[in-house]
């Protein structure tokens, strides 16, 4: 019996919304894994962020994701980051989503694998968030981007608050990228509502 082919979404969310050169040489760093189709790119002028949706066999995306986020600590100085949306570095959160022949432990798992790698080799502190959780308070994004990117200095090295992987004294690499929240969950309909 053949295997099903495996499928996952990556809908990561970068701190640049108004430079479209910036995205898209992060949009360029996705597309240049090969099997992995980009379906979406998403600028906010006033939240200062982009969603990039991209969807692939699990191999291909993480690989795109990574490059990604390299691409992204590259270009985006969070020092010089301002916008409507919370966040905590230049690739603000990563999440991994099964789309069909996997589950979302699965997911996890490679999201974990995922930060350990970006952390270890493009030296991006990241925290573990959803169903790729460490620490149960962190299944909450909102827990992980505590205080966002002006707090993260203190709790970087704070044993309770330290990101999973990656956690070492504030520096100027960590000031320039801030940290990645890395993670699995499901399918996410999201709607902003502007109160103004």
């Amino acid at each position: 019996m053949a295997k099903t082919k495996q499928i996952v979404e990556c809908v990561p969310n970068f701190s640049e919304g108004r430079d479209l050169n910036v995205i898209r040489q992060i949009t360029d760093a996705v597309e240049s894994v090969k099997g992995v189709k980009l379906l979406d790119v998403d600028p906010g002028e006033a939240t200062n962020r982009t969603v990039v949706t991209f969807v692939g066999e699990p191999d291909d995306v993480v690989e795109a994701a990574f490059r990604a986020v390299g691409k992204a600590a590259q270009l985006i100085d969070m020092r010089q980051h301002h916008g409507a949306h919370p966040r905590i570095g230049a690739t603000d959160v990563l999440p991994i989503v099964p789309v069909s022949g996997i589950t979302l432990e699965e997911c996890a798992e490679l999201a974990r694998k995922l930060a350990e790698r970006i952390a270890r080799e493009l030296f991006v502190p990241c925290y573990c968030y959803e169903a790729a959780a460490l620490k149960s308070e962190r299944k909450n994004l909102a827990v992980c981007r505590n205080g966002e990117y002006e707090k993260l200095a203190e709790r970087i090295t704070n044993p309770d608050e330290a990101p999973d992987f990656g956690a070492r004294p504030w520096d100027e690499g960590v000031a320039r990228t801030g940290c990645t929240a890395v993670g699995a969950r499901d399918f996410l309909i999201a709607v902003n509502f502007n109160l103004n």
